[in-house]
């Protein structure tokens, strides 16, 4: 950790230090004649500066030369030749530790933070929650292998859930007179359905992972619970994820609506753009939500996992303006082999790249987890499992920009053609005959279709191949900075 101690406070001390340039042998003791005393003519000031400062952190940022004189009573009895291998050593073992996706990070987190975390929840009562703590709302969505449903947090204190809302039917709340903080978003996992006990394990798992590692990225993950028994919405036995409500319209919703983008306008921006014609400022909302979804991506990916189901439907966008990664039942922690399976894969063909799998067919299952954490590094560099997800990435992109391609029916249209043209989207644009509206990724010179085209391509092709989220961030498109500008011109107007 950086030094919190200012740089001007090693001035006052008038004292001659002997700093080792070399690992080999220390130099002549150095003595910086320009450290003089700012304070000299007023000792008073000195004094009081000196007083707030701890006593322990100031010795430790003023004798760092210790720790290479340690460094050389250790290999005192070594060769030059020896000490600049073992400086080399540890350098390139560092590198290798904190390389993507993190062998040191992976470490400290499971065999640190992920204990601590569990204490902390222990202690606060989020490991120990039960069906009565919820009333079950309006039913949000469904998937293979769960339903989602609003939902309210009743207090310990609150009395009878009845006293709270107004039920109809069966039990399903059409009024919740509850403030924000206590809404939630549940998670019903289906029981009986093959794969559906184990999509919720793996769900759980990702979710307490990243609420850890990047939890900016996913919508707050509350814990779990099993059902004591059969009522409502309820099946005895049947696990709940609960998060906490940050919004309940995806990017597909909004991405439904005729009026997208200019539907999330005032949401991205907190404002309405002034000064700036629809066409541009559609373009800036596009460029907006795509920065986040580019950023998410990258966080997770540093962490070792692929998410492996980006979609619009899976994109949370929150009352903020915030875009949340949610649904990580699919997801895979290549750093430890969590959920993948050699030749197997969940995927929405809608969205899935052309190689259909985020580790090359002839990958045979991963070594244990110690040993699959310590070579995670060369399996990452040699596989790039994360373009997986960058390729749907590209999808989400082109369907924001192309009306045309929101529908299913258009969307399917054009993975078949992608496959005629082998996965080439400057051959499929010439090759279309449908009349689309290329306009928002044309502008400013076609950055933005420039990004799609290395991102929506076979990996390995296109010079580099198709881009990392990190090379993605660095692309022009959103280097450019205009829409930075356009905020700010619009505030100040």
């Amino acid at each position: 950790m950086a030094s919190l101690l200012p740089t001007t406070a090693t001035t006052t001390l008038q004292r001659n230090h002997t700093i080792c340039f070399s690992p080999l042998k220390p130099t002549t003791p150095t003595t910086f004649s320009f450290l003089t005393n700012p304070f000299k003519t007023n000792p008073a000031k000195c004094n009081a500066f000196l007083d707030i400062i701890p006593k322990d952190m100031l010795d430790n940022t003023l004798h760092v030369d210790q720790v290479l004189v340690k460094f050389q009573s250790v290999t005192e009895d070594f060769s030059d030749m020896q000490r600049w291998g073992f400086v080399m050593l540890a350098g390139l073992t560092w590198l290798y530790l904190t390389a993507r996706p993190g062998v040191l990070g992976g470490a400290i987190d499971a065999f640190l933070l992920a204990p601590l975390q569990l204490v902390l929840d222990s202690l606060s009562g989020r490991r120990s929650l039960k069906r009565t703590d919820f009333v079950i709302g309006d039913k949000l969505g469904e998937g293979s292998y769960g339903v989602v449903y609003s939902g309210v947090l009743v207090p310990n204190n609150g009395g009878d859930a009845e006293e709270r809302v107004q039920k109809s039917g069966r039990g399903k709340v059409t009024k919740l007179d509850v403030k924000s903080k206590d809404k939630v978003i549940l998670k019903k996992v289906k029981v009986g359905i093959e794969g559906a006990e184990e999509f919720g394990e793996f769900e759980e798992w990702f979710n307490y992972r990243l609420s850890r590692a990047a939890p900016e990225t996913c919508a707050k993950f509350l814990g779990s619970f099993v059902a004591d028994k059969t009522s409502s919405q309820f099946t005895k036995g049947g696990k709940w994820l609960v998060w906490k409500f940050e919004g309940d319209r995806s990017l597909a919703d909004y991405m439904a609506d005729q009026s997208f983008p200019s539907n999330l306008e005032s949401t991205m921006f907190r404002r309405v753009l002034q000064g700036v014609n629809s066409s541009k400022r559609n373009a800036l909302i596009i460029k907006q939500i795509m920065r986040q979804i580019v950023t998410s991506l990258k966080k997770i990916h540093d962490t070792g996992i692929v998410h492996r189901d980006v979609k619009p439907a899976n994109l949370v966008v929150t009352k903020r303006g915030q875009i949340k990664l949610i649904d990580f039942g699919a997801a895979t922690d290549l750093r430890v082999g969590k959920n993948y399976v050699p030749n197997r894969t969940p995927l929405d063909p809608d969205y899935c790249p052309p190689e259909l799998y985020v580790l090359p067919e002839e990958t045979l299952s991963l070594p244990p987890e110690p040993i699959a954490a310590f070579l995670s590094p060369i399996l990452w560099q040699l596989n790039s499992p994360d373009l997986f997800d960058m390729y749907s990435a590209g999808i989400v992109l082109l369907q924001m920009a192309i009306p045309t391609l929101r529908s299913p029916a258009g969307l399917k249209n054009f993975n078949l053609q992608m496959n005629t043209c082998g996965y080439d989207l400057n051959r499929w644009r010439e090759y279309t005959r449908a009349r689309l509206d290329f306009q928002i990724l044309d502008n400013d010179s076609g950055r933005g279709w420039d990004l799609a085209t290395k991102l929506i391509s076979k990996r390995g092709s296109q010079r580099g191949g198709r881009l990392s989220a990190t090379a993605a961030l660095r692309h022009p498109y959103f280097l450019l900075g205009g829409d930075q500008a356009a905020v700010v011109l619009s505030k100040l107007s």
